[in-house]
């Protein structure tokens, strides 16, 4: 959601009317950001607080009935451009099918969707339901990658014609004390992956012994009730990250794209705990720690493992030189910014597109 509230954001303030499809569950955000929000019809529900298998993820992801609910929202209301989530194929095959003009936002590594993505369970479970993921991001009028083409191996290769780069979307960021004391962020995700309250309890454990304010986040999938948070550690079920990470001096995550991309822009390191292997969260942790500005570990990695990890990554040393390299890239690259330019530059060269209740132009 975040990078596509950023990019609304930005072309509302341009004069466009921008509006959005989707989950009942994200109507909250939506509305929050002041955009209209319509619920789908008859897609699946969908909540990141119940533990999803990888099949319930395959049956979100290819679902067929979010593509009806989109055609039909277009039929009444037609748009000049459809911005698609890159995940959402069942929406992604109907826009292509229906000659409707659409760009996808890739909010993680395009290395791993079109890698182990495309190619592992869950785009061989794409196929199995017959649908055609890779015409279908083919078919897209342009590709909006909104990470740092530094660290997507994806961008070291030849791509399909239409691929850019706009960068990591992230939001403003605030001031910086000029000498923070000491302080660790450790946030995981706000999805239900299995076992992710043991996971989160261990990096606590682990971090009850820095010289150093531990603030904790626990999303709205953990019980704050149920961690044991040693005497330097503040516990919150949310705070803005926006906030709190420009006196932080490390980030703990789980390698989600969004957070990690975040932390770099504060030229924070960042240690990695991947809570999925099919996800893209260990090439994010890979991608980071071999960029020098942070580790990665297991997710079954003990306190006693952990708690040497987190004090050298808390330590001055080339991490935080590697980490602050990578935050000057991910600034000079205004993730949301860029992303409107290249949607107003397709508009402007197409103005009007044919689509569900709009016909061809005559030529």
């Amino acid at each position: 959601m975040p990078p596509a509230l950023a990019i609304a954001a930005q072309l509302a303030g341009r004069g466009h009317r921008v509006r959005f499809l989707g989950h009942e569950a994200n109507r909250a955000a939506v509305g929050a950001a002041g955009f209209e929000h319509e619920a789908y019809a008859t897609a699946r529900p969908f909540s990141s607080r119940a533990p999803g298998s990888p099949l319930a993820q395959l049956a979100m992801f290819a679902d067929r009935g979010m593509g009806r609910d989109l055609l039909d929202s277009l039929r009444r209301s037609p748009a000049d451009l459809v911005v698609v989530d890159c995940l959402l194929f069942g929406a992604m095959e109907a826009l292509r099918e229906s000659a409707t003009r659409y760009v996808v936002l890739e909010h993680l590594y395009d290395a791993y969707l079109r890698g182990p993505w495309l190619h592992g369970p869950l785009g061989l479970g794409m196929r199995a339901r017959r649908l055609r993921p890779t015409r279908s991001l083919a078919g897209a009028a342009a590709t909006l990658v909104a990470t740092l083409p530094e660290l997507d191996a994806g961008s070291r290769r030849s791509h399909a014609e239409g691929l850019d780069f706009v960068g990591p979307v992230v939001p403003p960021l605030g001031p910086r004390p000029e000498a923070p004391e000491p302080a660790v962020l450790i946030s995981l995700s706000t999805y239900a992956f299995p076992g992710m309250t043991r996971r989160l309890q261990s990096l606590l454990d682990a971090a009850g012994d820095l010289d150093a304010r531990v603030v904790a986040t626990t999303g709205p999938v953990i019980d704050p009730s149920d961690l044991r948070p040693p005497t330097n550690t503040e516990v919150h079920r949310y705070v803005p990250h926006a906030e709190v990470m420009p006196r932080m001096s490390l980030v703990v995550g789980h390698g989600g794209h969004g957070t990690t991309m975040q932390a770099l822009a504060h030229d924070l390191p960042v240690l990695v705990m991947p809570m999925h292997p099919f996800l893209d969260q260990p090439m994010v942790g890979a991608s980071v720690a071999g960029a020098g500005a942070g580790a990665v570990v297991r997710r079954s990695a003990t306190p006693a493992a952990l708690a040497p990890v987190l004090a050298g990554l808390l330590a001055a040393g080339p991490h935080r030189e590697a980490a602050a390299r990578l935050g000057a890239a991910i600034r000079a690259m205004p993730g949301a910014r860029n992303g409107a330019d290249r949607i107003e530059e397709l508009l402007r060269r197409e103005p009007r597109a044919p689509g569900p209740g709009r016909p061809a132009a005559r030529r």
